[in-house]
């Protein structure tokens, strides 16, 4: 393999960090502004964005940020919490124009004959890099810092402008798929809240004009405890210090049951499961989990294979032959995760009690009604999980070409 010289980001590009808004500035609509909270690790939300009036839209047009912009945190933490570690990098895909706050930069390259955006955007993402960014940060673990010059003195590949092209585009033909895939699953998700919502809380199921309201639900309908046609089943007390960094089971704790998003990568792995362990916490494509602390509630479904519950996550199993597509989009409810909140306790960190959780009652529809319900949000469960189980292999594939390709290993 040929040795690749290697020159500063500075060489071709600089960092700039973004405008420091008043609290007083800030709007419920307008022009959104990205600040640390909005950059995730490889992508930026607008959920919980905050706004500024349109007449910011003439500052500098360094603080301005458009579709295909790279950005990066200057602020986080160190490596002990991977999802807000200072240095991660993310590309701006929103058509709408945002502007930058501070402790946010912005690359800017001012010698494109000689770097691509995209792919210092790649090389920047390397987990590598991250880390060594998060390790030499300054401050504390939860509040380190990193300064424009920090970062643009990493050193990155001297590679031509075309190669530079090829390696960017072979890259993000993985990672377009991936947004592919991510917009379909949003959109099968939205159909089936929606028809929930539709059948199960506003009333307006298939021939509803016939049915009569008694006591303020559709005659028919019956009040039971959710632990009559639902099981809860608890995750095994693994101990921590058994755990590899890498091994044929992966350990799946609350933080990888976000809502609506099973983090397929853990923590912790073993290459054998315990002997005392339950058959239940084998996990497998489809399954429900919940998690009963932290932001208890969370639901989601399981994709992927070799996968072991720890304990504060629950696996959801439907009771007298409900349908597994009811269950689970009546735990993502709004409605129905407000219920969870409320029944939770502590003061430090809120908790979940399964017991307490499988008392509530719910207003359950006639059996034939949610089977009609099952016929399309089945059909969506299993296509979600499709798609979530190509994601993982594209993001696989991907990772693994991404180093090779920076190195030199594999030319292009």
């Amino acid at each position: 393999m040929r040795k690749i010289n290697k020159n500063p980001i500075s060489t071709n590009a600089k960092v700039f960090s973004g405008f420091a808004f008043k609290s007083l500035e800030f709007m419920d609509s307008g022009i959104p502004v990205i600040k640390i909270t909005n950059v995730k690790k490889k992508s930026i939300s607008l959920e919980n964005c905050q706004f500024v009036d349109k007449k910011y839209l003439t500052l500098n047009e360094k603080y301005i940020i458009n579709n295909g912009d790279i950005l990066i945190a200057l602020t986080g933490s160190h490596l002990s919490q991977p999802n807000s570690v200072v240095g991660r990098v993310a590309r701006y895909y929103y058509k709408e124009t945002a502007l930058l706050n501070q402790r946010v930069g912005k690359f800017i390259i001012h010698n494109t004959n000689k770097l691509n955006l995209v792919f210092l955007y790649y090389y920047l993402v390397q987990d590598r890099v991250l880390y060594n960014l998060a390790y030499n940060a300054k401050g504390s673990a939860n509040q380190a810092n990193i300064s424009p010059s920090d970062v643009e003195r990493i050193l990155i590949p001297e590679f031509s402008i075309q190669t530079q092209g090829k390696i960017a585009s072979i890259l993000s033909a993985y990672d377009d798929l991936i947004e592919t895939n991510r917009r379909r699953i949003q959109l099968l998700e939205e159909a089936a809240r929606l028809l929930y919502r539709e059948w199960f809380v506003y009333f307006r199921f298939p021939n509803h004009e016939n049915v009569k309201i008694v006591d303020g639900v559709p005659e028919g309908w019956k009040r039971e405890k959710i632990n009559e046609f639902v099981t809860f089943l608890g995750g095994y007390a693994f101990k921590s210090t058994s755990y590899q960094q890498e091994g044929k089971y992966g350990i799946v704790t609350i933080k990888n049951v976000q809502q609506g998003n099973f983090i397929s990568k853990c923590t912790g792995y073993l290459d054998e499961a315990p002997d005392k362990m339950k058959k239940h916490c084998i996990l497998n494509n489809g399954n429900i989990l919940i998690s009963l602390t932290g932001n208890v509630g969370r639901v989601c479904l399981v994709y992927g294979e070799n996968y072991l519950l720890n304990q504060r996550v629950a696996k959801i199993e439907p009771k007298n032959n409900t349908p597994k597509s009811f269950i689970y989009w009546m735990f993502d409810n709004s409605i129905m995760q407000k219920r969870v909140e409320n029944l939770s306790y502590g003061s430090a960190q809120q908790n979940l009690s399964p017991i307490k959780l499988g008392e509530q009652s719910i207003i359950l529809p006639p059996h034939k009604l949610i089977e009609s319900f099952d016929e399309f949000a089945s059909l969506i469960n299993i296509e979600i999980i499709h798609l979530l189980n190509q994601t993982q292999k594209l993001t696989q594939a991907r990772d693994l070409l991404l180093p090779r390709l920076m190195s030199g290993e594999i030319e292009v």
